[in-house]
């Protein structure tokens, strides 16, 4: 199927961080790009500056848990730039506390944002997937899939993803479609700057810390998830499906 299917790419949480990392790369590759995320400004910027250096993309204000604003947003990727067979699930929040101090609005805005988008968007991009007998879905997860305090929700989220990918690979696979997750460790970006202020530590201090403990001895890059990103949705990625990555600088049980 080499050339013959479309090479568009739809990345949710693409408005900073690993989500905007993922989608200059795949741009790079030579995806049109659809970057969806609540932060409207961010996209359209990082739509503006992929096309700037000569590729195609599109930024879509989108609330990754509205299955109507889900349908929307896919259905306008597939009109400007083509059918969608690239598909990264990224979009994530965190509402961090102990579990004593969880609230209901807590647990639910992780996992709707995490399980319940990834499902809308993935069953809104699978018809196109399917349809042109070839697909890449990579999952964001995240070494808090195995345990972190303060992350009961956030760490179940990406537990779940874990499982989710699975049984999508089993699922779709005899349509010529891949799904695989990955599970960074501590990577450098918005995200874990707002943690290390929540836990009262310069970000300089904060991934100085995280490092001593990080085989490689140093934090992780938003462009060190960009890599393995378009690694699995290449042609040359055909036959790994339904695995998890992590990409921690080193081992995670």
């Amino acid at each position: 199927m080499t050339g013959t299917h479309s090479r568009v790419a739809i990345v949710t949480g693409a408005g900073r961080g690993i989500g905007a990392a993922v989608a200059r790369r795949l741009a790079a590759d030579g995806f049109a790009v659809g970057l969806l995320d609540l932060d409207e400004d961010g996209v359209r910027k990082g739509a503006e500056a992929i096309v700037a250096d000569g590729g195609r993309a599109i930024g879509v204000k989108l609330d990754v848990s509205d299955a109507g604003e889900v349908d929307a947003a896919v259905s306008k990727v597939a009109d400007e730039l083509g059918p969608p067979t690239v598909l990264i699930n990224n979009a994530g929040i965190t509402r961090d506390n102990l579990i004593f101090k969880m609230t209901e609005q807590d647990w639910d805005s992780v996992l709707g944002v995490h399980l319940r988008g990834s499902f809308l968007m993935t069953r809104a991009v699978q018809k196109y997937q399917t349809e042109q007998k070839w697909g890449r879905i990579v999952n964001l997860s995240s070494t808090s899939a195995l345990g972190n305090r303060g992350q009961v929700n956030y760490s179940a989220a990406k537990a779940g993803m874990q499982g989710f990918t699975k049984t999508l690979a089993i699922e779709l696979g005899k349509f010529g479609v891949t799904a695989n997750a990955i599970a960074p460790g501590f990577i450098a970006t918005d995200m874990t700057a707002a943690t290390a202020e929540r836990v009262g530590m310069s970000f300089e201090d904060f991934k100085k810390a995280a490092a001593e403990q990080i085989p490689v001895r140093r934090v992780g890059e938003p462009a060190d998830i960009a890599n393995l990103a378009s690694f699995l949705v290449s042609e040359g990625a055909g036959f790994i499906s339904g695995q998890v990555v992590y990409v921690a600088g080193g081992p995670k049980d």
